[in-house]
């Protein structure tokens, strides 16, 4: 008798996160062209014309799409952004932008945590010396590195997603944080897919980098800077009492 897992489960448990990376592969190739710019400058009108026609459908296709590409990690999420913007205006596009993001992270968030995940979480919690510390660290401040990691600019969304699937972050602070984390940035980019109309009709694209202006990072980095301040709290009240 053995304790270890029967390997037809096991294989089971890794196959939705083989079906995403493969589709991730097969996606990123065939869509390449599909989800950028130029192809929502080409199609606007007709992106217009049925929104304006079945509204409700619009936003529920939308949705679903943007959280397909976020969960198969396509590239256009950028784009997919500003196409919420363009379509629904600033509000309520960033609130569709926010819920098709936070629907895609949690499949892909679920995905990993399931064929990875909880092995790697035993071992990290098993472990001992360095790794060990960094772990019961890291269980210390999850809402606060969860909230970090949403809100630096620097942090690739899909590190965001597959780190917490990876040392064993409860679903419900993902979500949270996830959902309230990535509205400032969701914000910004919707605000600029809502002037799009006047960037087409000046032949140009749009400034992605506007999110690195002071006027917009700087409050963003506040927030970064409260996120963070419980854990140097709980840092210097850890050296107080040693």
């Amino acid at each position: 008798m053995t304790d270890r897992e029967p390997r037809p489960r096991s294989v089971l448990r890794l196959l939705p996160l083989a079906v995403i990376v493969a589709a991730a592969v097969v996606g990123g190739y065939l869509l390449h062209d599909t989800l950028s710019f130029h192809a929502l400058a080409k199609h606007r009108a007709m992106l217009l014309a049925y929104r304006d026609a079945h509204y409700g459908l619009t936003v529920a296709v939308f949705i679903l799409a943007y959280a397909a590409i976020v969960a198969l990690s396509l590239p256009g999420a950028a784009v997919a952004t500003l196409t919420g913007g363009f379509l629904f205006a600033t509000f309520p596009g960033v609130l569709f932008n926010v819920i098709g993001a936070t629907a895609g992270a949690i499949a892909i968030f679920l995905a990993v945590r399931a064929g990875l995940g909880a092995r790697l979480t035993e071992k990290l919690d098993a472990a001992e010396g360095a790794v060990g510390r960094l772990k019961r660290g890291l269980d210390a401040n999850q809402w606060e590195v969860l909230f970090l990691m949403r809100l630096v600019p620097v942090v690739p969304f899909f590190v965001a997603n597959l780190v917490p699937a990876l040392v064993g972050v409860p679903l419900h602070r993902f979500v949270i944080s996830t959902f309230l984390g990535i509205i400032p940035g969701g914000l910004v980019y919707s605000s600029v897919g809502a002037g799009l109309g006047e960037v087409f009709a000046r032949g140009e694209k749009p400034n992605l980098k506007v999110i690195l202006e002071p006027a917009v990072l700087l409050p963003i980095l506040g927030l970064c800077a409260l996120s963070a301040l419980p854990i140097v709290v709980k840092a210097l009240r850890g050296r107080k009492g040693a």
